[in-house]
């Protein structure tokens, strides 16, 4: 895993308060979690977007990241809302939690972080030895359409989002090697005083990689997977192929 590829991940407050809004795989997770028993693993966990409103309902919850800052942040909301989850600091391509798990997860399309096929395979290898047999493991990745990896290689207005009655406004620049299936971004954030002047800029820089579906297919197989469904959102919508995203329910062989 490429540990150089975490600047959208060095502001955790900034990240949270770009990323709250985002609740839609909560439900599609609640549902699965009632089917397992045991612990249950949020992968690439973050500040724990998607781990803390499962602890909420009563889930045992492990929440696993490579990032410090991140898992510190997700640590400090936890106890303040008193939920016992375990934060662990481990990377997903070699995990040892010493426990084995019925339903593990990763979403926010983290998978796209492994950038290279070696790391793919490390990373699923990993979760399957971590999964009890017949375990689930559930996550998404951003579909490759032809919108998707053309982007515009200037800068593009994205969305905007309020930091402390701050408005900013998200840009992004693209440029996507096919060779490696690697789209390259820099994110522009603009913040914004009430006349809409620019007062400040920030910009950081990103890699993510892009899976085909056969290729997701043929992947998933030869590590020890054998894939129930695949989604086009958290709404279990079927797939097509002007997706924006691809979800995959695996289980363990």
């Amino acid at each position: 895993m490429d540990k150089d590829n975490f600047q959208e991940y060095e502001d955790p407050i900034l990240y949270d308060k770009e990323n709250e809004a985002f609740t839609d795989e909560i439900p599609f997770l609640l549902k699965w979690a009632s089917k397992s028993a045991g612990p249950i693993i949020d992968l690439a966990c973050g500040t724990g977007r998607a781990t803390i409103p499962l602890a909420d309902k009563g889930y045992e919850m492990i929440g696993v990241d490579i990032h410090k800052g991140m898992l510190d942040a997700a640590n400090m909301k936890s106890k303040n809302l008193h939920l016992p989850i375990k934060w662990v600091q481990q990377d997903c391509t070699s995990l040892d939690l010493h426990v084995q798990s019925e339903f593990m997860y990763m979403v926010g399309n983290s998978f796209q972080h492994f950038l290279t096929n070696e790391d793919q395979d490390k990373l699923l290898t990993s979760v399957n030895k971590q999964l009890k047999p017949n375990g689930i493991f559930i996550f998404g990745t951003r579909f490759p359409s032809y919108e998707e990896l053309l982007q515009p290689s200037t800068e593009e207005y994205w969305r905007s989002f309020q930091e402390n009655q701050i408005k900013v406004d998200v840009y992004t620049i693209s440029r996507y090697d096919a060779l490696d299936q690697i789209q390259h971004y820099i994110t522009i954030r603009k913040f914004m005083n009430e006349k809409g002047e620019v007062i400040d800029e920030k910009r950081t820089n990103i890699k993510l990689r892009y899976v085909f579906p056969k290729e997701m297919e043929r992947l998933l197989t030869e590590n020890g997977f054998e894939i129930i469904d695949v989604y086009k959102n958290w709404k279990e919508e079927p797939i097509t192929s002007d997706s924006y995203e691809m979800v995959y329910v695996c289980r363990k062989k």
